[in-house]
C-alpha cells in the first residue's frame, strides 16, 4: 500500500494542502481546532508526519510555569504527592504545564521562605505545603504584589492577600476520627493524641474538630493533652513509648501529624498494639501493613491523584483569569481505610 501523503490528509480532513503545510511548518498561524482536525485525519490515513503534527499542537498550547514546594522527599506521603503532581501536569491537554517540584528538609520558616522565593523566580503560580508563620505570610504577600498567586496544599495559610487552598476540611477530618474511636472502642477510656507541629494549621484544626466531637457527644472518653512529635519518627517513637508506660490504661492513640511510623513501631514493640485502637493518616506500604496486622484500625487519607488534578486545574484558572481572579479554595472528600477494604 502506498504511503499516505499530504494531499491524502487534506482530502480526508476537507482542508487545503496549504493549511496542512502551515500546520506542519507554521503552527503558530493555525487555530488549535484546525490542528486537531488535521491530526485526526493524519492518524486515520496513516500519514507519516503524525508526530510532527502532535508537536505542532503542543507548540500552540499556552504555557504555565507551576512551582510546587513540599515537605521532605524521604517521607513516603510527599514522594507520592510529587509523583501524582507530575502525572497531573502531563495529563493537561489545553495548556503546557512546566512543572518544578522542590522538597525542603529543614522545617524552619526561614528555609521555607527561601524555597518559596527560589521557586517564584521561575513560576507563574505556586503550590506550597508550609507552616503558618509571619515570615511565610509576608513573603506570599510580596509575591502577590508581583502577580504570583499561591495555593496552600494540604494545610491552609493566611495572609493579607488571597491564598488558594486544595486539601481536606480538617475540622471534619478531626470529627471523623472522634467518631471512629467512639464507635470502635469497646469501652470509654483514655485517648492520647500526637501532633507533628502546631504551626501547621491542618493539624491545629484537626485537633479542634477531634475535641469538638467529644465535647458534643460526652461519651465518657478522657482526651489527654496533645503531645508534639515535630514531624519526627524517632521523637514519635519516644513519645508513644512514654505514653504507654505512663498510662497502662490507655485505650486509644490518635496520630494526627507526622511521625506515624515511629508511633506504630512503639505500639508493636509494646505488645499492646492489638489492645489499643490506633487512628492515623495516609495509606502507604507501612500503614497498609499496620492495618493488616491489626496495629492500626482506621486510616483517613487524601485522594492524592484527585488533589493533584484539582490543584493543577485551579492554578491554570487562576493564571488565565488575570490579576483580579482570586485563587479558589477547594475542599476534597477524604477516603477511609480499614483492614477490610484494602
Amino acid at each position: 500500500m502506498a504511503r499516505a501523503k499530504i494531499n491524502d490528509v487534506a482530502k480526508h480532513s476537507g482542508l487545503s494542502i496549504s493549511t496542512i503545510n502551515r500546520v506542519l511548518h507554521e503552527p503558530e498561524k493555525v487555530r488549535e481546532d484546525t490542528i486537531k482536525a488535521v491530526l485526526q485525519a493524519a492518524e486515520a490515513v496513516g500519514f507519516y508526519g503524525v508526530a510532527s503534527i502532535k508537536g505542532s499542537l503542543r507548540s500552540t498550547r499556552p504555557k504555565i510555569r507551576v512551582g510546587i514546594l513540599l515537605l521532605p522527599l524521604k517521607r513516603t506521603f510527599y514522594k507520592d504527592l510529587a509523583r501524582v503532581f507530575e502525572i497531573a501536569a502531563k495529563a493537561v491537554g489545553d495548556h503546557e504545564v512546566i512543572l518544578r517540584i522542590e522538597h525542603f528538609d529543614d522545617l524552619a520558616p526561614q528555609n521555607v521562605v527561601a524555597g518559596i522565593l527560589r521557586l517564584a523566580e521561575t513560576s507563574d503560580v505556586l503550590g506550597v505545603v508550609a507552616p503558618e508563620h509571619p515570615n511565610v505570610s509576608t513573603t506570599l504577600e510580596q509575591l502577590a504584589e508581583r502577580g504570583i498567586k499561591t495555593f496552600a496544599i494540604i494545610t491552609q495559610l493566611t495572609a493579607r492577600c488571597s491564598i488558594g487552598y486544595v486539601g481536606l476540611d480538617m475540622w471534619k477530618v478531626g470529627r471523623m476520627a472522634g467518631w471512629a474511636f467512639d464507635n470502635i472502642c469497646k469501652r470509654p477510656g483514655k485517648i492520647a493524641t500526637l501532633i507533628g507541629n502546631h504551626r501547621y494549621r491542618c493539624q491545629e484544626t484537626n485537633e479542634s474538630g477531634f475535641r469538638s466531637y467529644f465535647r458534643e457527644h460526652s461519651s465518657g472518653f478522657e482526651l489527654l493533652e496533645a503531645r508534639l512529635t515535630f514531624e519526627s519518627s524517632s521523637i514519635s517513637y519516644e513519645v508513644t513509648s512514654e505514653l504507654l508506660q505512663q498510662h497502662p490504661d490507655l485505650i486509644g492513640l490518635y496520630i494526627s501529624g507526622g511521625g506515624l511510623s515511629g508511633a506504630i513501631t512503639a505500639l508493636r514493640e509494646s505488645g499492646r498494639g492489638k489492645d489499643i485502637i490506633a487512628v492515623g493518616y495516609e495509606l502507604t506500604d507501612f500503614t497498609r501493613a499496620a492495618l493488616i496486622d491489626g496495629t492500626m484500625n482506621f486510616l483517613i487519607t487524601h485522594p492524592l491523584q484527585t488533589l493533584a488534578n484539582e490543584a493543577i486545574a485551579a492554578m491554570i484558572r487562576a493564571s488565565d483569569g488575570g490579576i483580579d481572579f482570586q485563587p479558589q479554595a477547594i475542599n476534597l472528600p477524604f477516603e477511609i481505610y480499614t483492614s477490610e477494604n484494602l
